[in-house]
Parts: structure tokens; C-alpha cells; sequence
């Protein structure tokens, strides 16, 4: 279908990401796929999850821009989740960002023996393998472009080396609210600069960029809250309290981490309460992306305004299972995927209606909120 024109594609991505299986993709038709252009379009809800539907609603060359920028995003994390040595992963992250700006790239650093953690990663190794057909799709964009997602990659490299140096400093945990707000900015808020660049055609004032902070976290915390126990199985804590049971988790914990945590003592308590609190934390920050989406510039394209809705909305419907997850009510009745299209397919078609379904969507956020305290 790539022969196609993008806005004739779009329809059957958007419906594709609402059906396709991300918990056992496909790598034999990821393998097989020859097409650069082609290959972004069929790795992307592999590896964006929420974000692939967010990015596939943009105009065709901002969407092309963004999916090549989150592509790259996701090859680092997979350097940083997977290559468990210290030296061997910053070498990693300071190798792929040192390829930049381009547009002729060197081949990205191999994964040697990754340590794989769930069925969703041999597609981001997968990625990190086919880097090439991205690097050609990255070779089509604008020069501008080009040096805008050079600068996203150089910058949330830095980041993720920052916070793991000092995660290993601390024997792989954050210990406060401050260390996870700065590495939430690095890893999704400089994406988030990077997207609400694109959309709006023009750097971000010092409000915008100030939302862009608090957005990130909102954003990230809904990928943090939701591998607690993942993560701790394989040495990585978010919150102070996990301190106690970081090194303890052996091979069968690592293959079964729920079920780790409901054996030990005193750690599902703990994972239920750390879970809450960055619940609470999240929905706190809700307000920004309203603001940060009512900031946009009149002229953005429709589109642009409704990739924004569709990305609160999957990330609401996240934080309401979330709360339940937590020992929390949830709020507000559960929408499938394709339900959600339709919500978002009203608000492309009004922007007043775009502004009141932000409005309600952080309003139900913020009631929930008051009812948890």
C-alpha cells in the first residue's frame, strides 16, 4: 500500500493499530518487509504502543517526521533496557546518538546477547537490527526535520546516560520525586518538545516549554507505573520503598515478575502503593497537557489537533486501569480502540468539540484525583 498516498493509508493504519496483536508481532513479515517506507509503518505500533494511532493522524510529513524521530526513541530504550552492563550500554547510547545529524549514517551498535524480559522486545531488537530501512526513511526528510530529530536523539541520549549512571551510583533505584521528574523530561519530555515542534511549525515559548516538562512526566509515568513489577525483577526501582528487594529476584522471578511480587512479603503491598502514588502524581499534571494543547497556534491542521486527543484519551484509559491495578476505583466507563477512533474521527471534525473532550477527559482525571485524598 505504500505506493499509496498517505491520506488514503492513514484510514487502514488507524484501524490496524485498533486491531493488531503487539503481544506477538509478527517477525517473520517485520523480516521480510523490503520497502523502507513500508517497514516504519509495520514496526511502528510494535514499538510506540499508544503513540503509533497519535502519530499515524499527523499531516503525511510531520507523521513521516514523528514515526522516524519515536523509531530512533525506541532503539535507545532498547539499548537501555537490554544491555544490563553498565560500559557496553553507554557505549551503546553515545554510539547511536554520535551518528547524527546526518543524513549519511553509520550502522547503529549491535546488541550483543540482549537480555530479553518480555514477548514485546524481540520486536525492538528486531528494530534495532533493520535500523537501516528507518536511516533511509530519515535520509527523505527536510534538512530541517533531519536536525530536528538529530537533536531528539542526541538529547535523550544524554538523559538516558545521565540517569543511568546515577541509577547504578545508587544501586539501581531513584530515590526521590525530584531524580524521576528530571528522568520522566528526559525520556518523554523531549519528545514532547519534539512533536509539539513539529505540529505547530515553530519553536516553543518559555509557557510551552514549561508544560512540556510536566507533560512528560504524565506521559511517562503511565509506562513507569505499568512495569513496576518488571522492572524491579530485573534491578531497576522507581520509588525508594523498592530498595529492600532490589537484587533479590532470581531467574523464575525474572520469568514471572507478578507472580514474584504476590509471593514475597510485604512487596505487593508496596507495589500497590507506589502504584497509587504515581497514579495520583500523574492525574496531578493532567492540567498541563490541556494547557499545552490549548496553546497550539489557530492555523495547526485539524489533524495535528486531533493526533493530540487521541493521545490523552488512550493515556486516560491507561490511568483508569491503572487505579484498579492500585486498589483504587476506576472512573468513568471502559471504550474499546475503536470507539476511541470514533471520538477522535468528532473532535477532527470540530475543534470546540477537539477543546471540550480535552476539557472532560482531564476534568474526570482530576475528580478522580479528589476522591482518592
Amino acid at each position: 500500500m505504500s505506493f499509496l498516498p498517505f491520506a488514503l493509508r492513514r484510514p487502514w493504519l488507524l484501524l490496524r493499530d485498533s486491531l493488531i496483536d503487539r503481544d506477538r508481532p509478527d517477525l517473520a513479515r517485520l523480516r521480510a518487509i523490503e520497502e523502507p517506507e513500508a517497514f516504519v509503518w509495520a514496526i511502528l505500533p510494535h514499538a510506540a504502543r499508544t503513540f503509533s494511532s497519535g502519530i499515524t493522524l499527523l499531516p503525511a510529513a510531520k507523521a513521516r517526521a514523528a514515526a522516524v524521530g519515536y523509531l530512533y526513541c525506541r532503539i535507545l530504550d532498547t539499548y537501555e533496557d537490554l544491555l544490563h552492563d553498565p560500559a557496553a550500554r553507554e557505549s551503546a547510547l553515545r554510539a547511536f546518538a554520535g551518528r547524527f545529524p546526518g543524513p549519511d549514517l553509520a550502522p547503529p551498535p549491535a546488541l550483543a546477547a540482549p537480555q530479553l524480559r518480555d514477548h514485546r522486545e524481540p520486536a525492538h531488537v528486531l528494530l534495532v537490527e533493520r535500523c537501516g530501512m528507518v536511516d533511509r526513511v530519515f535520509a527523505t526528510l527536510s534538512a530541517e526535520r533531519r536536525e530536528a530529530v538529530a537533536e531528539l536523539v542526541r538529547a535523550m541520549a544524554a538523559g538516558m546516560i545521565e540517569t543511568a549512571a546515577l541509577r547504578d551510583r545508587q544501586g539501581g533505584a531513584l530515590r526521590d520525586a525530584a531524580q524521576l521528574t528530571r528522568y520522566c523530561d528526559h525520556v518523554l519530555g523531549n519528545p514532547v518538545r519534539f512533536a509539539l515542534r513539529l505540529i505547530q511549525d515553530r519553536e516553543l515559548d518559555s509557557a510551552q516549554r514549561a508544560d512540556t516538562v510536566l507533560v512528560g512526566e504524565f506521559l511517562q509515568l503511565a509506562n513507569v507505573s505499568r512495569d513496576l513489577e518488571k522492572d524491579l525483577a530485573h534491578g531497576v526501582a522507581w520509588h525508594a520503598d523498592f530498595e529492600p528487594w532490589l537484587g533479590t529476584a532470581d531467574a523464575a522471578a525474572r520469568a514471572d515478575p507478578r507472580g514474584w511480587v504476590e509471593r514475597t512479603p510485604g512487596l505487593l503491598p508496596a507495589v500497590r502503593r507506589t502504584r497509587a502514588a504515581l497514579l495520583c502524581r500523574a492525574l496531578e499534571l493532567a492540567p498541563a497537557y490541556q494547557r499545552m494543547t490549548g496553546s497550539l497556534p489557530p492555523r495547526c491542521s485539524r489533524l495535528a489537533v486531533a493526533s493530540t486527543v487521541i493521545m490523552l484519551l488512550f493515556t486516560d484509559r491507561y490511568y483508569r486501569k491503572c487505579a484498579g491495578r492500585a486498589g483504587l476505583a476506576p472512573w468513568g466507563p471502559r471504550q474499546g480502540n475503536f470507539a476511541l477512533l470514533l471520538d477522535t474521527l468528532a473532535c477532527y471534525l470540530s475543534r470546540s468539540r477537539a477543546r471540550r473532550r480535552t476539557a472532560r477527559a482531564v476534568a474526570g482525571m482530576q475528580a478522580a484525583l479528589a476522591s482518592y485524598r
